[in-house]
């Protein structure tokens, strides 16, 4: 229905989010949207980005399934009361909850 919504937080949508906040977020940004997709870090960025933006609850008839992925990201993440080094504590923990489910899979 909408071209620019996708079920969950794509990986396309990583870098433009660079310019949403200062420094210590860009560069979090930078250093994830250069990785390929799949990549630990991605992974774990992206969980992260869905956990904030509520994704698993994103109806497609919804508004901000209207808005798409890019720009619903950029209101969260500009929309955020925690600070920078706050967002990046929230990757490192995510990442390391990807870490443990890699770990601990089958095969």
């Amino acid at each position: 229905m909408y071209p620019k919504s996708e079920i969950l937080f794509p990986h396309r949508a990583i870098r433009p989010l660079s310019l949403e906040r200062g420094a210590a977020w860009r560069e979090l940004v930078d250093q994830v949207a250069c990785q390929r997709d799949g990549n630990e870090d991605t992974l774990a960025f992206s969980l992260m980005m869905i956990r904030m933006c509520d994704c698993l609850n994103c109806d497609q008839s919804s508004y901000k399934a209207s808005l798409g992925c890019v720009d619903c990201a950029q209101r969260v993440v500009s929309g955020q009361n925690s600070s920078d080094l706050m967002l990046r504590q929230r990757f490192e923990e995510t990442r390391q909850e990807i870490r443990q489910r890699l770990a601990n899979r089958p095969g």
